[in-house]
């Protein structure tokens, strides 16, 4: 008897995720992949002293004390990236994406990468918020928030929206390839662990710190 050899079905393409899961990482990409049922999507949580360039609407979301956020993206290339970043420098040259100097500089470096150019980019700014209690000797928030808006004022990249300052956290979600930023601001109430992590981010000694647009609200 002629045996018949049967053709195999193509494999199923992976999932966006598992792709993502199994490509290297770079030193400070984040790396926290999930699947968010409210906005169904696939989506990545930026840590602090990360970041994340993506050219599709991969969800980018992170929570924010007196941190900074920023959004850029290019309006050309479609191409778009978030920093988390806890200080605005260390006085130096550390190498970290905790610092907003080397932050801002990695995040403009990885657009630059995918095809951006500083002339086509444009950002948003979330962050900032005071939300430590009773911490008048040094205002993280503001200085962070003085830093990044001097940043990019210097490297000439348009703020089209931006919410700052005041005594609230938030929750940011960015979608890199449309350039939609959506904002919560939570309430002050059981914010522990973003408090344990401003406090030790205040612990440290600080430098002096050197629009139109939409913003959804969710």
């Amino acid at each position: 008897m002629t045996s018949v050899a049967f053709a195999q079905p193509p494999a199923a393409p992976a999932s966006r995720l598992a792709q993502l899961r199994a490509r290297p990482r770079k030193a400070g990409e984040a790396s926290f992949f999930f699947y968010d049922a409210h906005f169904r999507n696939d989506a990545v949580k930026v840590l602090p002293g990360e970041f994340f360039v993506h050219d599709e609407d991969i969800l980018l979301l992170t929570t924010l004390g007196s941190c900074i956020a920023a959004c850029l993206w290019d309006r050309d290339k479609r191409v778009g990236g978030m920093n988390h970043f806890l200080l605005p420098d260390a006085g130096g040259s550390a190498d970290s994406g905790r610092y907003g100097s080397f932050a801002m500089d990695l995040l403009i470096g990885e657009m630059v990468k995918r095809g951006a150019t500083r002339a086509t980019m444009e950002a948003k700014v979330f962050g900032g918020g005071a939300v430590i209690r009773g911490m008048s000797t040094i205002n993280v928030g503001q200085q962070n928030t003085d830093f990044v808006l001097e940043y990019l004022r210097t490297e000439r990249i348009p703020v089209v929206s931006k919410d700052v300052l005041d005594v609230h956290p938030r929750k940011v979600c960015f979608l890199p390839a449309s350039g939609k930023a959506m904002v919560k601001r939570l309430a002050s109430t059981n914010t522990d662990a973003l408090v344990a992590q401003e406090r030790a981010a205040a612990a440290r000694a600080l430098p002096a710190a050197g629009g139109s647009g939409s913003v959804d609200l969710f």
